[in-house]
């Protein structure tokens, strides 16, 4: 073979860099955004045509979702994002907040710390939550039955899998969790509306009723149980009950943050130095 023959079944440069370029652009892929110049379409819908004229819940939805939200979806979703946006100092995402900022870190710093602790345990119990919701829920659909008929099952199960605590139920301080009644009560009203199934309440409900017969005192659902009701009810994935908790809570922490940086204060710890702390180590060498 001559070397214009292999140089005829070899790609052109011209060939190599449109292969290189498509391949580039394979890199990422995304249905969400589209951007060109002077274009910036979300889902579709080019921005101009959606500033001014949805809501920023609205676009939660959109971002997250491929589906259209009716007013009453987006209801439900606007409560749940409102309800959990802060619980005071003492939780912890919020005293790292503050903390961070006398230590000298920028909002974004706080923030970005604050939410890192928002884990398993501080954090992470919606998501948690809402999936017991669902192996309750699926586990009776696999049975042909109702949740009733499943629900000392599931609950072994869970119990076996996780111990005793079940995640959205209790509260260390609130004895009933003014935020999970009112929550629960929107949620009936949308179910007689048909805005939802209640399904995932019903479920909620069921559990409730079980800690409270194993228990010598009441188990009430708490926020993260009734903000997993409202996610599972609008169909939300419960790996994204975390993501929505988190993003409502982001608002909580930049307030903190920002109220710290106003009042100032150098190096806080978690107590005023003059609290101290209990030292358990051997005793000092005299």
């Amino acid at each position: 073979m001559t070397t214009q023959q292999v140089d005829a079944i070899q790609p052109s440069e011209a060939d190599r860099n449109a292969d290189l370029v498509a391949k580039a652009k394979a890199w990422w892929s995304t249905s969400i955004i589209d951007i060109q110049p002077g274009i910036i379409r979300i889902k579709g819908e080019p921005i101009e045509n959606m500033i001014g004229n949805v809501g920023y819940v609205h676009m939660v939805w959109r971002m997250l979702r491929d589906d259209i939200p009716s007013a009453g979806q987006l209801h439900l979703l606007e409560a749940a994002l409102v309800s959990a946006v802060d619980h005071g100092p003492q939780a912890p995402s919020i005293a790292i907040a503050r903390m961070s900022v006398t230590c000298g870190l920028p909002l974004n710093g706080a923030m970005s710390s604050a939410i890192n602790m928002l884990d398993d345990i501080h954090g992470g119990a919606g998501e948690q939550c809402l999936l017991l919701f669902n192996q309750l829920l699926d586990a009776a659909e696999a049975s042909a039955g109702e949740p009733e008929s499943v629900l000392e099952q599931v609950m072994a199960a869970h119990a076996k899998a996780h111990g005793r605590i079940v995640p959205g139920y209790g509260h260390r301080f609130h004895p009933i969790d003014p935020r999970a009644v009112k929550l629960l009560a929107m949620v009936d009203e949308a179910a007689a509306a048909g805005v939802v199934k209640g399904l995932h309440a019903k479920a909620g409900r069921l559990i409730e009723a079980h800690l409270a017969g194993r228990s010598s005192k009441p188990v009430p659902m708490n926020i993260d149980g009734a903000t997993a009701v409202i996610y599972g009810e609008l169909g939300f994935d419960a790996a994204l009950a975390r993501g929505l908790f988190i993003l409502s809570r982001s608002v909580g922490i930049l307030a903190h943050a920002w109220e710290q940086k106003k009042q100032g204060g150098r190096i806080k710890g978690p107590m005023p130095p003059s609290m101290g702390y209990t030292y358990t180590g051997p005793a000092a060498n005299e």
